[in-house]
C-alpha cells in the first residue's frame, strides 16, 4: 500500500515513510492511494473472529510489505490487549466504552499502534526519531504512555496551557524518560500550528527526524477503525440492522476512521458528528460550505478545534461530493449547557455517568433517534468521567471513583516547560537541546 499527499505535489510512499514523516513535503495529509474492500464473508462470520484476527486483517492492506506479518500480529495485539464493551443503555442506545486502556481514552488503541510501529522502524534509523504532537486533552496521555520508553524515539508534547483537565495534565507530564511536555501560553489550535510549522521547515528538518503522533499521522489514524468493527461484533448479537454510530468529533480523526472502515465494508446506517459550539463540520453538512473557526474553549475540551485536520480526509474519502457526504454524515452542534444536562439525566435516569465528550455523542444520537423512530445506535464514550471531576462532580453531587490505572499519577510531581506559542521559540527550543 502507498499514500500519496492531499496536496497532490509530492512523491507517493508506502506506510513505512508516511509513519515517519507525518506529513507530506507539500503539507498536505498522506491518504492510502486505494481503500481496501473487505471479503464479505469476513463481515458475514465476524463474530467467528477473535478481536486479535479480526485487526490483522483490517489493518494488514494498510501496512503491506513495511512491517512483516508475524510482527504486526503482535502489535495489533498489543494494540487491543484491554476491552472495548457496548454497554445498553436502554432499547435503543449502547456506549461503546473505549476508555478501558491505560490512560483511559480511546486514543490508547492509535497510539499504541504507532509507537509500536514507530519501535519497529527505528532498528532501521541512524538518527532518534523526534515525535512532535499537539494534543487538546487525551492524545498527549496516550501518545506518552504507548512511547514511554520506545528506544531510538523521543516524544515533545505541545498542549495548551490551563486548557485540559487535572488527570490528562498529569498523564502527560509525569513519565520523563523519552517524554517532553510543552506547555504552550495559547489554544490547542495554537499548538497545532507550531508543529504543522516545524515539520515545514527546511532548516529543522535537515537536522532532526521529525514525525507527528496526532492523527494526521496515517499510524495514529488508521487503527481507529479496529473499535468499530468490535462494536458491530457485539452490535449483532442482538440487532438485525446496522447500527447509527454518534462520535464525538473535534480533530476529526476518530469518525474519519469510521467512515474509511463502512466503505472498506463495514455496515453502518448513518453517522453523526456531534460537536460543541466548535462546529465548523456541522455548518458545512448544513450549508454546503466549510470556514475554519477560532477555538473556544468548552467542558469538552478535547474538541475544542476549530480547524479540524482531518476533515480533508473526509473529504476525499467522498470525492468532494457533498451530496454524498450530507447523506451519510448529520452534524449536531451540542451546548455546555445541554451537555451538563446531558451528563446529569442519564446519571439519574439510566444510572450511567457520561463524560463531556461522551455527553456530546449521547445528546446527537437521542435527537437523531427522536427523527428515526426505526433506528437504533452507538455512541462512542472516548474518555472516563474521572478525567474531567470538576464538571462531573459538581452535576452529581458525589466524587468519582479514581480507577487504579490512573491513581499512582497523583503522588507524582509535574513537569513542563512553559513556552509562548510562537514557532520560532519552539524551532530555537529544539535546537539547542
Amino acid at each position: 500500500m502507498n499514500y500519496y499527499s492531499l496536496n497532490k505535489n509530492a512523491p507517493s510512499v508506502n506506510f513505512k515513510e508516511a509513519t515517519i514523516k507525518g506529513q507530506a513535503p507539500d503539507k498536505g495529509l498522506y491518504f492510502p492511494e486505494k481503500i481496501p474492500v473487505l471479503d464479505s464473508a469476513l463481515i458475514k462470520n465476524i463474530q467467528q473472529y477473535s478481536k486479535e484476527d479480526l485487526a490483522l486483517e483490517i489493518m494488514l492492506p494498510y501496512v503491506g510489505n513495511s512491517i512483516h506479518k508475524a510482527d504486526l500480529s503482535s502489535i495489533v495485539a498489543e494494540t487491543i490487549n484491554f476491552p472495548f464493551p457496548l454497554v445498553p443503555l436502554n432499547k435503543r442506545m449502547e456506549a461503546l466504552e473505549l476508555f478501558h486502556g491505560p490512560t483511559l481514552a480511546f486514543k490508547d488503541v492509535g497510539a499504541r499502534f504507532m509507537s509500536r510501529c514507530l519501535g519497529y522502524f527505528s532498528k532501521d534509523q541512524k538518527n532518534t526519531i523526534t515525535v512532535l504532537v499537539a494534543t487538546s486533552g487525551d492524545t498527549g496521555g496516550a501518545v506518552a504512555n504507548g512511547f514511554l520508553g520506545v528506544e531510538g524515539v523521543e516524544v515533545v508534547i505541545l498542549y495548551p496551557s490551563g486548557k485540559v483537565s487535572p488527570v490528562q495534565e498529569l498523564q502527560l507530564t509525569t513519565c520523563n524518560q523519552n517524554i517532553i511536555a510543552l506547555e504552550i501560553v495559547g489554544s490547542f489550535d495554537d499548538c497545532q500550528a507550531m508543529v504543522k510549522d516545524a515539520f515545514m521547515d527546511a532548516s529543522l528538518n535537515q537536522q532532526l527526524t521529525l514525525t507527528s503522533a496526532n492523527s494526521i499521522n496515517v499510524a495514529r489514524w488508521l487503527p481507529q477503525q479496529l473499535y468499530y468493527f468490535f462494536a458491530y461484533q457485539s452490535w449483532m448479537q442482538n440487532h438485525e440492522q446496522a447500527p447509527v454510530i454518534a462520535v464525538p468529533s473535534g480533530n476529526f480523526g476518530n469518525i474519519c476512521a469510521g467512515l474509511l472502515a463502512h466503505i472498506s465494508g463495514l455496515p453502518v446506517a448513518h453517522f453523526i458528528a456531534a460537536c460543541n459550539v466548535n462546529d465548523a463540520v456541522p455548518a458545512y453538512l448544513r450549508s454546503g460550505n466549510f470556514a475554519a473557526q477560532k477555538a473556544v474553549a468548552t467542558i469538552s475540551n478535547a474538541m475544542d478545534v476549530g480547524s479540524p485536520s482531518n476533515f480533508v480526509r473526509i473529504l476525499e474519502l467522498f470525492q468532494h461530493n457533498f451530496k454524498n457526504i450530507s447523506q451519510k454524515i448529520t452534524g449536531y452542534t451540542v451546548s455546555d449547557t445541554i451537555t451538563e444536562q446531558t451528563i446529569l439525566n442519564t446519571y439519574l435516569n439510566e444510572q450511567y455517568l457520561l463524560d463531556p465528550h461522551g455527553a456530546v455523542a449521547y445528546y446527537a444520537l437521542s435527537e437523531y433517534l427522536k427523527q428515526y423512530p426505526s433506528q437504533a445506535g452507538i455512541f462512542l464514550e472516548t474518555a472516563h468521567p474521572v478525567k474531567f471531576p470538576e464538571t462531573v462532580e459538581a452535576l452529581i453531587h458525589k466524587k468519582i471513583e479514581i480507577p487504579e490505572a490512573v491513581q499512582h499519577l497523583f503522588a507524582k510531581e509535574k513537569k513542563s516547560i512553559l513556552m509562548e506559542a510562537n514557532f520560532e521559540a519552539l524551532k530555537e527550543w529544539l535546537l539547542a537541546r
